[in-house]
């Protein structure tokens, strides 16, 4: 039985796609048999002609994905968009890095490991980048008072 006329009709009247209207195959005939809105209206009342809900789109392989991203994978070369400069903005790692040893150096001048005048020099030896990181600053200075 062709029931694409009915499929159509019936499409319209419930407002989807004719691809969202479902027949049932057991009442093929009863459905061709309907001409009229008022026969397609009966049979979508008796649940012969039903809306297929809507087909949604999986979030399993993202929510894989973003477990992934969580561990720091999925961010080799291939993955990477901006540059170097884009992805690790220079002045908010600097800011780190001088806050970091401005901090060591006062702790150090507080314990009178350093003197007042080797605090200043080494202030300014950090400010110009000199220091790689704070290991670095202690390692300097232990090799000074050497």
């Amino acid at each position: 039985m062709n029931t694409r006329q009915q499929k159509e009709l019936a499409a319209r009247m419930l407002k989807v796609g004719k691809d969202r209207v479902w027949v049932s195959p057991n009442h093929a005939e009863e459905v061709s048999s309907a001409i009229t809105r008022h026969d397609i209206r009966t049979l979508v009342a008796k649940d012969i002609i039903k809306v297929a809900s809507l087909k949604g789109q999986s979030r399993v392989r993202a929510r894989k994905i973003a477990i992934q991203k969580k561990k720091s994978l999925r961010s080799g070369a291939g993955s990477r968009k901006g540059t170097a400069k884009t992805r690790a903005y220079p002045k908010v790692e600097w800011m780190k890095k001088i806050r970091a040893l401005r901090s060591e150096l006062l702790k150090l001048k507080a314990k009178d490991i350093i003197l007042s005048t080797e605090y200043t020099k080494l202030y300014r030896l950090s400010t110009s980048g000199f220091f790689r990181n704070k290991s670095h600053l202690n390692l300097y200075i232990k090799k000074l008072k050497e």
